[in-house]
């Protein structure tokens, strides 16, 4: 029964990923489906969380397809970003971290990384202080009351898409795929300044929709008998 219910959410939120993703207008830097990476992670888990979100970023990147080079940034960065929020929910900080900071490392390693403005990337680097303390509460949303069931999907909110953001500065950055767009440092400085400030926009936007939906959807399930989230 466990396993059937797994696969069955898995399948919806892969299907509900993917109708985000070509549903989206043309607005802000990324698409709708970023919305739903925190409840994908928290409701599945790392598991099948990653894979729902794997999935469905590909099969609605097929059906409205793009370009080669945007399509490896979102696929590769919407999985990643649920796999965390399924890592803090879990309470495994310790999992989560590592990924995190080679990511921010390679960064600020690279000279290009180094010359970017810093104000660009301040969200990712408070969601790196905060995945200590939003793994240590993690549990408060399976158990604990609203307030404190809020204050904890905020904050795995925040950071899985400020780590979705930060993946694909990694790809962009330190791998080096500016390339495909441009050979210009200024262009890239361009790109950056106005991506960092939808990605702002984005990260309030994302929180705010997980309070308003998130709240509900996840006290209405603690009341279906004998359903446990996460689902792995």
């Amino acid at each position: 029964m466990k396993k059937s219910l797994t696969f069955g959410f898995a399948a919806v939120f892969a299907a509900f990923h993917a109708t985000l993703y070509f549903l989206s207008p043309p607005i802000l830097w990324r698409n709708w489906a970023i919305y739903l990476e925190p409840l994908e992670g928290i409701i599945l888990g790392p598991e099948a969380g990653f894979y729902a979100a794997l999935i469905g970023s590909i099969v609605g990147r097929t059906i409205k397809p793009t370009d080669l080079s945007l399509f490896i940034f979102g696929v590769v960065a919407e999985p990643l970003g649920v796999l965390i929020c399924a890592f803090l929910a879990r309470g495994k900080w310790r999992s989560a971290m590592p990924i995190y900071a080679v990511m921010l490392t390679a960064y600020f390693i690279n000279p290009l990384g180094r010359w970017l403005p810093l104000w660009t990337v301040l969200d990712t680097l408070l969601a790196f202080f905060l995945i200590y303390p939003a793994g240590k509460i993690g549990n408060w949303l399976f158990k604990g009351d609203i307030r404190h069931l809020s204050i904890s999907l905020i904050l795995i909110s925040f950071i899985g898409i400020a780590t979705d953001a930060l993946v694909r500065v990694f790809l962009l950055v330190p791998a080096g795929l500016y390339s495909l767009f441009t050979s210009s440092h200024e262009v890239v400085y361009a790109m950056f300044v106005a991506g960092a400030i939808d990605s702002y926009i984005e990260d309030v936007l994302v929180v705010l929709i997980s309070f308003i939906v998130g709240v509900p959807l996840l006290i209405a399930l603690r009341k279906i008998p004998r359903f446990e989230y996460p689902s792995t």
